[in-house]
């Protein structure tokens, strides 16, 4: 906890601008006007991905988030936007790139900014429950918490926030859409760079980009590329 707590401590809330396209905006401020959310869909476990929600919702002037972490986490995390040290919790150990330090670095940056509506969404699964039950129970969170009276920016992994069905099954996104018709997906592009989910991996380079992380539309969908991606500090214990 010390050194997670340190590497906290350490993280830099600057340094990332967002050229944001006036046209991305307004698409997103529509998915938010029409269904209260929007989807923000990253791969686990790289440094920036804080930075970018917190971009976003200066961008689009939100102070509700919902995240995919374990819910059980909630008292700890409200406690810790509370002042309090983050007490240890054994969700906090997964190791999957979810939660890092720049994510608790930023939550509290963006709770002394003025009130922050935190929603956590992610449960323990049932027995036998399938890939596209887990997402469905995952929008029945989000749809009980705070997104239920704000308008949200949802952040899950990629696989989770597609609004229609995907070879995996039924996707968090296209859950939420049934009860909020209009929600759209936002889709992280990472030109290149290392992330780490559950060991360090590495994105293959996908091509010259600026060097300025980019919020935009392509063919109706909305992106938003990150040039570069940097492995986060992730709290990691061995497995049993």
């Amino acid at each position: 906890m010390e050194a997670f707590l340190r590497a906290a401590a350490g993280f830099v809330v600057a340094g990332l601008e967002l050229e944001a396209e006036p046209s991305a905006v307004g698409a997103a401020q529509r998915s938010l006007d029409d269904s209260g959310l929007l989807l923000l869909g990253e791969v686990h476990g790289v440094r920036e991905n804080p930075l970018l929600i917190r971009a976003l919702m200066q961008v689009l002037g939100l102070t509700s988030l919902a995240l995919e972490w374990p819910d059980d986490l909630a008292p700890v995390v409200a406690a810790f936007l509370a002042g309090e040290t983050l007490a240890d919790h054994p969700m906090l150990w997964s190791g999957d790139g979810r939660i890092t330090a720049g994510h608790l670095t930023v939550l509290a940056e963006r709770a002394a900014a003025g009130p922050l509506e935190l929603t956590l969404f992610d449960g323990a699964m049932e027995a036998g429950w399938n890939w596209s039950q887990r997402d469905e129970a995952m929008a029945a969170r989000i749809l009980a918490g705070g997104a239920a009276r704000n308008r949200t920016l949802a952040v899950a992994g990629n696989a989770h926030t597609p609004v229609s069905p995907t070879e995996l099954g039924v996707p968090m996104g296209a859950c939420l859409t049934r009860s909020r018709p209009g929600v759209r997906e936002i889709r992280i592009n990472y030109g290149g760079g290392y992330y780490y989910n559950l060991r360090p991996g590495r994105f293959a380079r996908a091509g010259p980009r600026g060097r300025q992380a980019r919020f935009y539309l392509q063919d109706d969908a909305l992106v938003l590329d990150l040039p570069s991606a940097s492995e986060a500090v992730v709290p990691q214990r061995p497995w049993p």
